[in-house]
């Protein structure tokens, strides 16, 4: 089993429907990680040996924090990890060499080169007066560089844009390699321009990478190499253990015989897979797997078929108690326990949830969907019997509200998992099964590691050249000092940046350059990363990337430029919402900030301008909605989400006339599909 792509299942989900479709293919082929080598047996167990070890080293991390200091734990991770990154993963897309595609020389050579640059600042090397000494000599030279560090961090550099461009293409390299450029000739730019500074020589620039705790060994591998690793490593044991199986089958006979069944069965497995996976593609591609014969059973056309699958596989990472990688950055960012995080995400979470469940209601009398009768055990009898797979999830909540560590939390939830798994024959995670949900959980972040190593260079950059508080006074200064026009020109700026690099590697860059445009105009800190996180999760679903829709697509047949059109009716709230808890005071009730009262009048007028926007955008009440009354209920909508009180009585009141219309008219016959 060579190592997958992060977020590509390691192991098949079984299904009581027959899919002819390639699950793994899939997965590495749309996914925001290129797909791994197929490597030769014997190199193939050696990978996994390696992955093993990291897996221990970031598990006895836990428990027994290393003496050095968190630094000197994360330069072994990045040590340990970027070699395989050249092993496992091509230096091109596409190879001819057939199912084997072992590395080559030059593959080797980089992987060596990326082990001793990588653990050079920790090796006990003899102080050459050039370099060299080990850690705390090398910590010592902290903005004096020797000859050796800067060659090795210059070495290293180059690696992690090498690793970065294979694991996730060419775009956030480059991206990098500007900031770099202007870190070093940012003093040549005339000195009338607000971005100028003074100058950057190499071993500057190599310091700040290297040697402080920034760069490479800043916030964002720390959030790899603590927060990501371990719970893709418990996303590895949930489907080792059959709850994968699970969640797909207790969703089946929840809602299965119902008419809005297979659409609602599609948008809990996907909530419940995206636990396992916390990739948004890889959830869609999975979901459309096992779903999308169902669907297709039901009545859905191919492409809002393929809508909802999207929709599904993208709130999976929008949704506690596993966000997106995103979401732990932010819990760093603000020095905030992971369950704040947690709390903030809820509403809005909720919110999209309710939008897709009203677009399946409007699909469901559009296209005269039908339910299903499935051969699956009932929803008790499968929750007595299996529901114990929810508990591992339970009980990482459970101790994130006791003050435990993420960290603990997680693998104690990862131990319990694998103890339930004796509850069930086919699913005893024997000393191999073992092995192999440790060696997919590391393998599975190589990419993430690549990313944020990566990503750690602009907010290096960033730091040293003060760029975010002049580029963030340059989006106040275009938006004319209007909130809502810098919360748009931010929303755009994010959406443009998610189009060419992750969705981790977004946040990072927004986070560091856009928030403070916000934060200086008043918005809540929280609330500013809370908004950029949407934002850069949402740019999987934006045109004219959206690889969750084109991913939907190939597992439909459909046509990907209209499944995405389509799939943006279904996350429109998701777009909308935001909005809401950045323009007013009011609207941060949405993260559950503020008195009750104010929680409860945001959570309920968003509730009903989500129900509104249903209207609007799936054009049914009671029968096809007429277009001035769809527009004039996304009107009535949008201004409900500007939460202050007299903007919440004119938006329910063009409400109110937009439903008096619809209801005074006679009932019409289904929209053609």
């Amino acid at each position: 089993m060579s190592p997958t792509a992060a977020g590509e299942p390691s192991t098949p989900v079984d299904s009581p429907v027959d899919s002819p479709v390639d699950v793994e293919k899939l997965a590495a082929e749309y996914d925001e990680e290129r797909p791994s080598r197929r490597l030769s047996p014997v190199l193939d167990r050696a990978v996994q040996a390696w992955s093993f070890l990291v897996a221990l080293f970031v598990l006895h991390q836990v428990f027994w924090p290393v003496e050095q200091g968190n630094q000197y734990y994360l330069i072994w991770f990045l040590g340990l990890s970027l070699p395989l990154v050249f092993v496992c993963y091509r230096a091109r897309m596409r190879t001819t060499r057939g199912d084997r595609d072992d590395p080559g020389v030059l593959d080797w050579v980089l992987a060596v080169a990326a082990l001793l640059t990588g653990l050079y600042p920790v090796l006990p090397l003899p102080q050459w007066g050039v370099g060299g000494g080990g850690f705390q000599d090398f910590l010592d030279r902290q903005g004096s560089l020797l000859t050796l560090d800067v060659v090795a961090g210059s070495v290293l550099l180059l690696l992690v844009l090498e690793a970065t461009r294979r694991t996730t293409g060419v775009i956030l390299p480059a991206v990098c390699a500007l900031f770099f450029a202007y870190a070093y000739y940012g003093g040549y730019l005339p000195i009338s321009w607000s971005i100028a500074h003074s100058g950057l020589n190499l071993e500057q620039i190599i310091n700040g990478l290297f040697n402080e705790a920034s760069g490479f060994f800043g916030v964002p591998i720390n959030v790899a190499a603590t927060y990501i690793v371990l719970f893709t490593i418990y996303g590895a044991v949930l489907e080792y253990s059959g709850a994968a199986r699970f969640f797909v089958e207790i969703s089946y006979a929840a809602f299965g015989r119902s008419r809005t069944g297979p659409g609602r069965t599609t948008t809990l497995a996907g909530f419940l897979l995206g636990t396992v996976s916390g990739s948004g593609v890889a959830t869609t591609v999975t979901l459309g797997s096992v779903t999308w014969p169902l669907l297709r059973r039901a009545g859905y056309p191919k492409n809002e078929g393929g809508g909802v699958l999207a929709a599904a596989g993208i709130g999976a990472i929008l949704s506690p108690p596993t966000l997106g990688a995103a979401a732990f950055i932010i819990a760093e960012f603000l020095e905030i326990s992971y369950l704040q995080v947690l709390v903030y995400a809820l509403v809005p979470t909720l919110l999209y949830y309710l939008g897709i469940l009203l677009a399946i209601e409007a699909d469901t009398r559009r296209f005269a969907v039908q339910g299903l009768d499935m051969d699956t055990p009932g929803f008790w009898r499968l929750l007595g019997r299996w529901g114990y797979h929810f508990s591992s999830l339970i009980l990482i909540v459970v101790l994130l509200g006791l003050n435990f560590s993420p960290f603990r939390a997680v693998v104690f939830a990862t131990f319990l998992a694998f103890l339930l798994s004796f509850l069930d024959n086919r699913d005893r995670m024997g000393p191999r099964k073992v092995w192999d949900a440790l060696v997919a959980g590391a393998s599975g972040v190589l990419p993430i590691a690549a990313t944020t190593a990566a990503a750690g260079i602009i907010v290096a950059v960033v730091s040293l050249t003060g760029l975010g508080l002049e580029l963030s006074s340059l989006i106040v200064d275009a938006a004319g000092g209007s909130l809502a026009l810098t919360a748009v020109f931010a929303a755009v700026a994010v959406l443009i940046v998610g189009l060419a690099v992750p969705v981790t590697a977004s946040f990072i860059i927004a986070a560091v350059i856009i928030a403070p445009a916000l934060v200086a105009l008043g918005v809540e800190d929280y609330a500013a990363y809370m908004f950029i996180f949407y934002y850069a999760v949402l740019s999987e679903v934006s045109p004219p990337t959206a690889l969750s829709a084109f991913a939907a697509a190939a597992i439909t047949g459909g046509d990907g430029f209209r499944t995405m059109v389509l799939l943006m009716r279904y996350t429109a709230p998701a777009f909308l919402a935001p909005f809401a808890f950045v323009l007013t005071e009011n609207g941060q009730g949405l993260l559950l900030q503020g008195g009750l009262e104010t929680v409860l009048i945001a959570v309920a007028v968003s509730a009903v301008a989500v129900l509104g926007l249903g209207v609007a955008l799936g054009g049914w009440l009671r029968g096809p909605v007429r277009v001035p009354l769809r527009l004039l209920a996304a009107v009535g909508s949008v201004i409900l989400l500007y939460l202050e009180p007299l903007w919440i009585g004119v938006g329910l009141a063009v409400l109110a006339v937009a439903l008096a219309a619809q209801l005074a008219l006679p009932r019409k016959t289904p929209l053609p599909h």
